[in-house]
């Protein structure tokens, strides 16, 4: 899910560590967090519309994913302030060679419908998300599991991985392709959430209502408008929610958004228009009711050469990437807060290295000129710069095509979409030409989220159908390292592949903000980039 410079608190987790200290569940803070405050109320945010409805494992993308983060419980929870991960659902996950695991959960979780929480829950929705007919957007998540590539195909009869088995209600068991040392951290992503059993008799209709085991439950959906959502009475976890109702109000716009915040209509948005930005503006609109944080949020540009062979060439894409100045759209657009990118991979998680870019993310005109020429040059007449209407992306994007048609003069066009949903449409159909807005927040606390996720063979964020085998190679290595140190390593050669073949351009690293209004309280901005739902409360 579907986003820098600050050293976030995302400490170099193992999953070792997380086998240790996750047996006895949560560590205390982040349920402290959310009992603070008075419990009850109603509050309004900020939504927009979602990509798919609303199935854990068909949801890439922040639109639906906020919802479903309170909508779902998994095996495991990422503490708001650190990310660091505890059990959830999840007793134990237990392994001795990092390629067997035993996964023991919790008696008494139940699903919205009544009906208990059991380990089949978790196969089968797994299976269900691997199944390549169903064409699950989640399905690269359950690429490391033994069987997943046979069950995977789009013409697969296969529908069960190997490396799944049940052993009794409260116990199943995960074989891995190879070794996956750093699997149980990616167990609380949103594609591993169980699924209740009626999920399976129509999962078209469910995902217009659909059922968790989280703190709140779906109440309605209408379309283009809103989608509320009320605390479930028998919640059994450790994560629960402080108010009884949360309405997410879909914006088109997100300075509208913005504007009814201010007058109170709304009582909180995580998306500061740039307008607000200038002279930090918001700070004053909203006194003692704004927040940013350092966080996972990384931007870039995409770019499918399948699609528009004009940037087929890497070395147009490395002359477009020196074309843009990047420190003055910060500092103008940005107002200083994010931070031009060196990389494929945000300095918050372990492993980060610096400057993996080089000298072709630094803006030198004259550098990018020659590039360009000795490439050739430019083969087409225009070249467009494609974003979402929805969120304030049109200032940005303008600006950085006016660096590069400034500089290569190369009539370049910011051109929007009418919404997220609208516009990852049309990358998953292969419809999108010329450049267009990336951004990246993520999904678990790990070097390898900003890696195989987005550039991993068939990757459901691969919009840019990147394949490499020298990469894919290393990410295989990387995942069944001994240590995390060894791990790491591979990773950060992997990233260097990426340096060689340009298949995108690194924008910025950067920070959330959000903005609330004088009814609400306890606003916690995660690592993530997302507010903690769970711990808001009311303040009347």
């Amino acid at each position: 899910m579907r986003g820098t410079t600050r050293k976030v608190a995302v400490a170099a987790v193992s999953a070792v560590a997380l086998l240790a200290a996750g047996c006895g569940g949560g560590d205390g803070d982040s349920s402290d967090s959310a009992a603070a405050g008075a419990e009850g109320g109603e509050i309004t945010i900020r939504g927009c519309n979602p990509e798919n409805t609303l199935v854990a494992g068909n949801t890439a993308e922040t639109c639906g994913g906020d919802v479903l983060n309170v909508l779902i419980s998994t095996l495991v929870h990422y503490d708001p302030e650190s990310a660091e991960p505890s059990n959830d659902i999840a007793e134990s996950i237990e392994t001795d060679d990092n390629q067997n695991f035993t996964v023991k959960i919790k008696q008494g979780y139940m699903f919205h419908d009544g009906t208990e929480v059991k380990a089949k829950n978790f196969v089968d929705a797994w299976n269900y998300t691997a199944f390549g007919p169903n064409g699950q957007e989640g399905s690269y998540f359950m690429s490391v599991i033994e069987g997943a590539e046979e069950v995977g195909a789009e013409d697969s009869t296969t529908e069960e991985m190997s490396g799944l088995a049940v052993v009794d209600d409260y116990t199943f068991t995960i074989k891995t392709t190879e070794k996956v040392s750093n699997l149980p951290i990616r167990l609380g992503y949103t594609a591993f959430a169980p699924q209740p059993d009626s999920f399976f008799e129509d999962p078209e209709a469910f995902g217009k209502n659909p059922v968790g085991a989280g703190p709140y439950k779906f109440d309605s959906w209408t379309e283009n408008q809103a989608i509320v959502v009320s605390k479930f009475a028998d919640y059994a976890g450790e994560f629960g929610g402080n108010v009884d109702q949360i309405t997410f109000r879909i914006f088109q716009d997100s300075g509208a958004a913005y504007s009814e915040v201010v007058a109170g209509n709304l009582d909180l948005t995580d998306d500061i228009p740039t307008s607000a930005l200038i002279d930090n503006i918001y700070q004053s609109d909203l006194p003692d009711r704004n927040a940013a944080k350092a966080t996972s949020y990384y931007g870039y540009i995409g770019i499918n050469p399948e699609v528009d062979k004009d940037l087929s060439n890497p070395d147009v894409r490395r002359a477009i990437s020196m074309a843009i100045d990047r420190q003055q759209i910060v500092d103008t657009v940005y107002n200083g807060t994010y931070t031009p990118a060196t990389g494929w991979v945000s300095p918050v998680v372990d492993g980060y290295q610096a400057d993996v870019c080089g000298e072709s993310c630094v803006f030198d005109p004259e550098a990018a000129k020659a590039m360009l020429e000795e490439a050739g040059g430019f083969p087409g007449d225009k070249l467009t710069l494609s974003y979402n209407a929805d969120s304030d992306h049109k200032a940005w994007t303008e600006a950085t095509c006016n660096s590069i048609k400034n500089t290569l003069e190369i009539d370049c066009v910011a051109t929007p979409l009418v919404d997220f949903s609208t516009f990852l449409t049309k990358l998953s159909d292969r419809e999108m030409k010329g450049l267009f807005r990336s951004a990246w927040v993520m999904d678990y606390p790990s070097i390898e989220n900003y890696l195989g996720p987005i550039y991993g063979k068939g990757a459901g964020s691969n919009y840019f159908d990147y394949d490499s085998d020298e990469f894919n190679s290393l990410l295989s290595q990387a995942a069944g390292a001994e240590d995390l140190e060894e791990a790491n390593s591979l990773y950060q050669q992997a990233e260097q592949v990426l340096a060689q073949d340009f298949p995108t351009i690194p924008l910025w690293y950067g920070e959330s903000k959000a903005g609330w209004s004088e009814r609400v309280d306890n606003v916690v901005i995660t690592p993530f980039g997302r507010p903690d739902l769970r711990v808001l409360t009311v303040s009347e």
